[in-house]
């Protein structure tokens, strides 16, 4: 639709031409032209009835001057007319009127909006639109946006492109009330404005004098639709409640723009729809400034910026604030958001000047409240209780008890009622769905005004423990030999202990995937989306001390972190929190379950002495509980830990029993897996060998059933001992021995990366091809250095600094390969310190002992004593003799005299 700009019509600011002031000086002279005349008639026929006249001439006289008045009345009448109605639509004749200019006044502290008022502009672009139905553009957004604002100054902007007038009224949908049959004072129920009242607005503004009944609201319909017939008009209706209430309203044709606002959604035909959305921090900051003065701002830009984030950006919020501090000149920014900073007690008391919705985020809030039904609004108060930042769909269905249908429906009501925010599609293709912080805190505070507490905590706990159904579901299908024992006997060993909507279980996780877990969302793509709220589920559920939906859903959580080895310090925290949900519960079995979770997860943070701590009370908790296959992975875990810490003798002996012990109860996979552990012990003992054939016999049970995953992981080991023997036999000098090794090492790393690549296990591929990096083929230094590279890259994305810090050991080995030593000592003095910061002593012994040997290879014996002697010194105090044996050798090396 080509908008007009101003090209027809005249400016209401001129004088009107001559013509028009002659028509309308007829026009006001009429009634006394009519008046005058019938005084004569009266005055004449008055006088005739004292004068003897024949009655022919009496009747002729007085017709004669009658005749006369009604030429004079018609014509005076007939000076300015426009024709619309001749004279004879008994609703109304058009009366002498300015061109309307209704559009209320833009505020003087209008700030940003400026892609807001771009895509307005877009919306009203000549090529928009339709010819023949006027433009409807809508701007809906939750309360407090400044939605009006924004319509104002968009409408001032382009008033001059409607000639024959902007129109405006407020319709005061705001202020609707509830439903029927819902809360809320009946006054303000019966406040919304009527489309009959606005039709009537609109026509007087146009100049028609409705001097008699112009009947219901197809009359008046009617009749505004001859007038803006022809016209071009803005339009501008604020504070719309439904489509109903606009339909009504709209001009007939094209030529003229109709510009709502609206809390909700109108779902308008021929509408351009823009929610407005909360301001950016730097508009926030702007306003405030604009309100509260340009050098308080400047002076203290934090605690501005801390105001605006307080507010939840919104605009309504900081501009109290900007208004309190306007009229305090003695308070400070930083006082002002101390005072918001109690979000439980005062924020919402604090943003409040007035109980109005201009005045008050908390009545402005309740009117859109009130607007809802009574499950919805039960609906949001039990939404103000979560503390997760956002949620799925279905957690509306648990919080009221209902189906997930069901509740779907209820939470889209509140979208529309603008209380609840759409954030969007998650990575496992589910809609996701938050609360503005300042609707959460209104909302928790009616929860607590009309809620009981049981109903609170109730509502509470279905929503954790759905979250723990879905979290197991997810965890065993992603590794179900963490929750099912592989004995063939059917039974299970991984129990779970807590509370669910059933009351209190000990269960077995052998029923926690339920049927088709394994179809359900990929692990990491679940995890992703559901991070956020896991965490935050799991701090509520230990503030509101509900411990054994905690335990069991932080032990599946800790499954699913430990499987895909992605978000470590939530993996930490969820650690933490499962080891004192298992202390409140006082069940041993549990406990020790949460310790070997917290264990792992040090272990890969570069702790190990706090990990073998706990593995060693876990170890002595399962063996009280007689727990076989519990205790067997506690023996595994203390091995594996005492072997990182260079304990090569005790951990051997605590591997050489888990073995055993994963035998004796039938485990399969398990006992594969603890002998792969023990190959690399070998590989560590320099007895590749028998390290071979241990990964040999491991790998026939894990083809023979099926698990891939496995599979690729002792893949990975195998090229690794073929690698140590390739290098071996490089070393002795056997060069065609050494490259047979070294062919089949290399292609045996990478495949074991395809088939993690494959499954998208970005931490195993990067161990893969950091493996691969360390082959030592003199054939393909280059190459080497690029899969170290990669492998780096990789687990920076991760963000496992230990692992990070141990691939730039192997980066500086690679470049020492390449003869590139400075970088190679470079890379090496970055794992040095990663390790010092890690707490990690057994590596920071290693990394000092392969900076010292990069040295020794540059020429510099030198400066490889000091890391050398180092390195010795670590290992004397852990007590590890094979460490201590290496180290003399490269100190000695370093001191020789070809050093």
């Amino acid at each position: 639709m080509r908008m007009p700009r101003g090209t027809s019509g005249s400016d209401p600011s001129e004088p009107p031409p001559p013509a028009a002031r002659r028509d309308r000086r007829a026009r006001l002279a009429a009634p006394w032209i009519v008046g005058g005349l019938t005084a004569v008639i009266t005055a004449v026929t008055t006088s005739l009835e004292s004068l003897t006249l024949p009655e022919p001439v009496r009747l002729g006289v007085v017709g004669g001057v009658a005749a006369l008045a009604g030429l004079a009345a018609w014509g005076t009448q007939q000076g300015g007319g426009d024709g619309r109605s001749g004279g004879t639509d008994p609703a109304g004749d058009p009366a002498p009127a300015a061109v309307p200019a209704q559009l209320p006044p833009v505020i003087a502290h209008f700030t940003g909006r400026d892609r807001s008022l771009a895509e307005l502009r877009r919306a009203f672009a000549p090529e928009s639109g339709s010819p023949v139905a006027p433009l409807v553009v809508s701007v809906h957004g939750p309360a407090g946006v400044g939605k009006s604002a924004l319509a104002a100054r968009f409408a001032h902007e382009i008033a001059e492109g409607f000639p024959d007038g902007q129109l405006y009224f407020d319709l005061r949908g705001d202020l609707a009330g509830g439903p029927p049959g819902g809360p809320g004072d009946p006054a303000e129920r019966e406040a919304r404005v009527r489309p009959e009242e606005v039709l009537i607005g609109f026509l007087l503004a146009l100049g028609v004098r409705l001097t008699t009944d112009p009947g219901g609201l197809q009359e008046l319909r009617k009749l505004w639709w001859t007038w803006a017939r022809g016209r071009s008009l803005l339009v501008l209706l604020d504070n719309a409640h439904d489509a109903d209430q606009v339909q009504a309203l709209l001009p007939p044709v094209g030529g003229c723009a109709v510009l709502v606002t609206s809390r909700q959604p109108l779902y308008l035909r021929n509408t351009f729809d823009l929610r407005l959305q909360e301001f950016t921090a730097a508009h926030g900051v702007e306003l405030l400034r604009r309100l509260a003065g340009d050098r308080r701002v400047a002076e203290d830009p934090v605690s501005a910026a801390a105001i605006v984030e307080l507010c939840g950006r919104l605009p309504l919020a900081i501009g109290i604030c900007g208004g309190r501090l306007a009229a305090r000149r003695n308070w400070t920014l930083r006082e002002m958001a101390g005072r918001l900073q109690d979000e439980r007690r005062r924020r919402l008391d604090e943003l409040e000047i007035a109980r109005n919705i201009d005045g008050s985020v908390r009545a402005s809030l309740q009117l859109s409240y009130d607007d809802c039904t009574g499950t919805q609004r039960r609906l949001l108060r039990a939404l103000g209780l979560l503390t997760a930042p956002d949620v799925q769909a279905w957690v509306a269905g648990a919080l009221l008890d209902v189906s997930d249908l069901e509740g779907g429906d209820h939470l889209e009501a509140l979208v529309d009622a603008q209380l609840v925010e759409c954030t969007g599609t998650d990575a496992t293709g589910e809609m996701r769905y938050r609360l503005h912080d300042l609707v959460r805190l209104y909302a928790r505070e009616r929860a607590e005004r009309e809620d009981s507490g049981d109903d609170r905590h109730a509502a509470i706990e279905r929503v954790l423990d759905g979250y723990r159904e879905r979290a197991e579901a997810v965890a065993a299908a992603r590794w179900p030999q963490d929750w099912h024992r592989r004995s063939g006997t059917g039974r299970t060993a991984a129990g779970r202990v807590g509370t669910g909507r059933s009351g209190p279980a000990r269960a077995e996780a052998g029923g926690a995937a339920g049927p088709g877990a394994a179809s359900g969302p990929a692990a990491i793509d679940w995890l992703t989306s559901e991070r956020p709220a896991l965490l935050a589920l799991l701090d509520q559920a230990a503030d509101r001390e509900m411990w054994g939906v905690l335990w069991r859903l932080g032990r599946a959580s800790c499954s699913l972190f430990h499987s895909l080895r992605v978000f470590w310090q939530e993996w930490r925290t969820a650690a933490e929190l499962t080891c004192a949900a298992a202390r409140h519960l006082d069940d041993g079995r549990s406990l020790g379950i949460a310790l070997l979770e917290r264990a792992t997860v040090s272990v890969a943070q570069g702790q190990p002495e706090r990990a073998l701590a706990d593995q060693t009370e876990a170890l002595e908790i399962f063996t009280g509980l007689r727990e076989g296959w519990w205790r067997a992975r506690a023996l595994r875990a203390v091995g594996m830990s005492l072997r990182d810490a260079g304990n090569i003798d005790e951990s051997q002996r605590y591997l050489l029993e888990a073995i055993e012990a994963f035998e004796h109860e039938g485990d399969r996979w398990w006992h594969a897996r603890a002998q792969r552990n023990l190959a690399e012990l070998r590989l560590a003992q320099r007895r590749p060998q028998e390290a071979r054939e241990l990964l040999e016999d491991a790998l026939e049970v894990l083809r023979r059933n099926g698990h891939r995953y496995s599979e690729a992981q002792t893949l990975r080991a195998l090229g690794e001992v073929l690698a140590a023997e390739a290098r071996a036999l490089h070393a002795a000098g056997d060069l065609h021995a050494a490259e047979v090794k070294f062919s089949l090492a290399a292609p045996t790393l990478e495949r074991a990366a395809e088939v993690f690549r494959f499954r998208h296990e970005q931490w195993e591929e990067a161990r893969c091809l950091r493996a691969a990096g360390e082959v030592g083929d003199p054939r393909n230094g280059l190459r080497e250095l690029i899969f170290v590279r990669q492998a780096k890259e990789m687990l920076e994305n991760l963000g496992d600094s230990w692992g990070v810090a141990r691939t730039r050991v192997s980066e500086g080995r690679a470049f020492g390969r390449l003869e590139r030593h400075d970088e190679a000592a470079a890379s090496v003095r970055r794992a040095i310190a990663a390790f010092d910061d890690l707490g990690d002593r057994w590596w920071q012994a290693r990394s000092r002992r392969a900076l010292a040997e990069v040295l020794i290879e540059a020429g510099r014996g030198g400066e490889a004593r000091g890391p050398a002697a180092e390195a010795l010194e670590i290992y004397r105090s852990l007590g590890n003799a094979a460490g201590e044996s290496l180290a003399r050798d490269v100190l000695a090396r370093a001191s020789g005299p070809a050093a």
